[in-house]
């Protein structure tokens, strides 16, 4: 019989605010943390905005030595460290110390797409420069997918499973849901999963190539038309971690630790890039499936569902989204749930848009309001067609949640559902 799982702990490094109280309040005021970035206008960017967290110096050296930041340059693997071991101290877990055993109960799933670009374009030029010797003891560590979990893994003492998945926009849903599985089989008591990307230029430059940014915001940061809008022109490149310490129920309440949701199941999927997907737009009848099947999975009916956490990015895909969950859920009009998009305040934080959101939908769930769809005023005509505009708020909203769904979509037409609960 699987074991129960629930989200003790929460963590989360975003662009519009570090931490979750600081996230928090910023989502609930629809706060946004894109802004102009001067280094994408001076290499030729035609999207020049960007959503990066805002680290000081000093936060940094709450979470490393000055000695692991030495030659330290992979700002993925900081805003996981810092999410992560957030949401371990959330959940009142203390790290093993280095003279105990390893935490055994307590494994590491933590994903990301490209890891350390910063630091490899470092090692890319020494070693041009015939100056290989000059790398460092840490560059393998800050380049590799496993660098985050690493890092974490040894900080914390895990003495579990430790390793990375990598999903593109997908990673951190399906971070959760592997964590999920591994705690309800019994193998583990405690999993700690998330996801983190890098920013920066080296990172972004790919998506802006593609055409599937925005330029038509470069002076007014502040007006970028959101996700579902008829406005929409193309999504803000981000960053960021978000984090969340998984537990056994039958553990959480022995601990008589803070419950923040039960994850009552869900799916992954691919839509095998055939009928309509490909290595970059999804295939509608494989997420479609994917919705179906993660409610199967939680023993869940359509019409429990209470509010949708969107991938929606601001792109001509939006409008497809909402017909698949219409479709998946057989429900439209006044009866579809809730939904909004957190890309408007944050960008688009590719492999860490699903932790960062997976954040934002729990503490929706577990303080019961929904947050404003930023900049979404003028509502795509298909979509105001399929559902009501009441589902799609303006503004901040107290209601009371009690099921509700989180999906990601990503390049290579995966797809990742999860389900959670109130309890």
């Amino acid at each position: 019989m699987k074991k129960r799982v629930v989200i003790t702990g929460l963590g989360v490094v975003s662009p519009n605010g570090v931490g979750i109280s600081a996230f928090s309040e910023a989502i609930k005021k629809g706060v946004s943390g894109i802004a102009f970035v001067p280094e994408l206008r001076d290499l030729n960017f035609s999207c020049q905005l960007g959503a990066i967290p805002k680290i000081s110096e000093e936060k940094k050296r709450e979470y490393l030595s000055d000695l692991q930041l030495r030659n330290f340059n992979s700002s993925g693997i900081l805003y996981g460290v810092i999410a992560g071991m957030d949401a371990l101290k959330d959940a009142k877990i203390t790290p093993a110390t280095t003279e105990e055993a390893p935490l055994w109960d307590l494994g590491i799933i933590f994903g990301t797409g490209t890891s350390g670009v910063d630091k490899f374009r470092e090692a890319i030029y020494k070693i041009d420069d015939k100056n290989v010797r000059r790398l460092g003891s840490t560059s393998v560590a800050q380049t590799m997918t496993s660098g985050v979990s690493a890092y974490l893994g040894g900080l914390i003492g895990a003495g579990n499973m430790v390793t990375a998945n990598s999903s593109a926009c997908a990673t951190g849903t399906e971070a959760l849901l592997m964590g999920y599985e591994h705690i309800a089989s019994g193998k583990a008591k405690f999993m700690l999963c998330g996801s983190t990307s890098d920013s920066g230029p080296y990172i972004w430059g790919g998506f802006d190539a593609m055409k599937v940014t925005t330029y038509k915001y470069n002076h007014s940061p502040n007006e970028v038309a959101g996700p579902m809008s008829a406005d929409a022109s193309g999504f803000v490149p981000g960053s960021g971690a978000g984090a969340y310490l998984l537990e056994s129920l039958e553990s959480a309440q022995q601990r008589g630790a803070t419950i923040y949701a039960e994850i009552l199941g869900g799916a992954v999927n691919n839509g095998g890039q055939r009928c309509g997907g490909s290595m970059t737009a999804p295939n509608s009848l494989a997420i479609q499936k994917c919705i179906k099947d993660a409610l199967d999975n939680s023993n869940t009916a359509a019409w429990e569902i209470d509010y949708i956490n969107g991938h929606l990015t601001a792109t001509i895909k939006d409008p497809d989204e909402i017909e698949n969950w219409s479709i998946a859920l057989n429900r439209k009009g006044n009866q579809f749930p809730f939904i909004n998009s957190l890309k408007g305040m944050v960008g688009h934080c590719l492999a860490a848009s699903g932790s960062i959101e997976i954040v934002s939908a729990i503490l929706q769930l577990h303080e019961g309001f929904v947050f404003p769809n930023v900049n979404c005023e003028n509502l795509h005509p298909k979509i105001a067609s399929l559902i009501s505009s009441e589902k799609i708020s303006m503004k901040t909203q107290k209601t009371s949640l009690q099921t509700i769904a989180k999906a990601s979509f990503g390049f290579g037409d995966v797809n990742a559902c999860a389900i959670f609960k109130k309890i």
